[in-house]
């Protein structure tokens, strides 16, 4: 038996899957033109309410991606995510003296953008099958995603066709809590009512995911192979944290799961 999936004498069935969105539900890619390309759309927008940047686009990339690295930093040492306008005003924008009214009515707006336009998203193969076959077992749905806008989660869920399958969307934006740290779980946790011992959750990333799931004491955590962020988990070789299971696609997660409940009951 899972040592997470019981206590005492009790085992837990498991009664919900829960997923990150990037890297898992969606891979994702860029290159130099689309960093360019992204800069010149986020001027253009800007400039649609008046907010000149004076930067080339080259000048302005290299500025949001100096500015986004530095907070992604102090989110990850912290476990908090910022609201929108502070995350534009003091850190994103930092350096162009925009004053802080202009920007904080359309912070979301820019954080939507930032999320959805600056890398190709691509939903991964078998994903509404994947649901569908795991909703048919009786099992509920959910989401907990690091990310800076409290609107894209819903957005890609509409797009993909899944919307109505979750029972929980939990994210960063929405609570100011991050992964790894367990808080950000039991709000998920307290939404669906059920307790950690009978939750699994499937993630692409050791330094979030895998020990979130391990901070948070739930029953399992899978991990879905994403070559794109292995760069998040530099220096966690030999830290010992390891998923209960790896897999390559999205299709191996409901018999997966099945087999997790067979081995609960021996």
């Amino acid at each position: 038996m899972h040592k997470a999936c019981a206590e005492g004498r009790r085992a837990y069935m498991i009664s919900a899957v829960l997923f990150d969105m990037g890297g898992t539900l969606h891979t994702s890619h860029t290159d130099e033109a689309r960093r360019l390309w992204f800069a010149r759309r986020l001027m253009d927008r800007l400039g649609d309410y008046g907010i000149g940047i004076g930067l080339s686009e080259e000048a302005f990339s290299d500025l949001l991606d100096r500015n986004a690295a530095e907070y992604k930093a102090e989110s990850e040492r912290t476990y908090r995510e910022l609201p929108p306008d502070v995350v534009w005003n003091e850190w994103f924008l930092k350096g162009l003296d925009i004053p802080a009214e202009r920007i904080r009515p359309i912070a979301e707006e820019l954080s939507f953008l930032y999320d959805y336009e600056r890398v190709c998203n691509v939903r991964r193969p078998g994903l509404v099958e994947c649901m569908a076959a795991l909703r048919s077992a009786g099992l509920r749905l959910g989401i907990i995603s690091n990310i800076i806008s409290e609107s894209i989660v819903p957005h890609f869920l509409a797009e993909y066709g899944i919307s109505q399958m979750m029972d929980c969307v939990v994210t960063s934006s929405g609570t100011g809590l991050r992964k790894p740290s367990p808080a950000i779980f039991r709000v998920a946790e307290e939404a669906l009512r059920l307790p950690p011992e009978s939750l699994v959750y499937v993630g692409d990333t050791l330094s979030r995911d895998v020990l979130g799931v391990r901070n948070a004491g739930w029953c399992a955590v899978i991990q879905i192979d994403n070559p794109a962020s292995r760069h998040r988990d530099a220096g966690l070789e030999h830290a010992h944290i390891e998923p209960d299971y790896f897999i390559h696609d999205l299709n191996e997660i409901p018999a997966l799961i099945a087999r997790i409940e067979e081995e609960e009951r021996v």
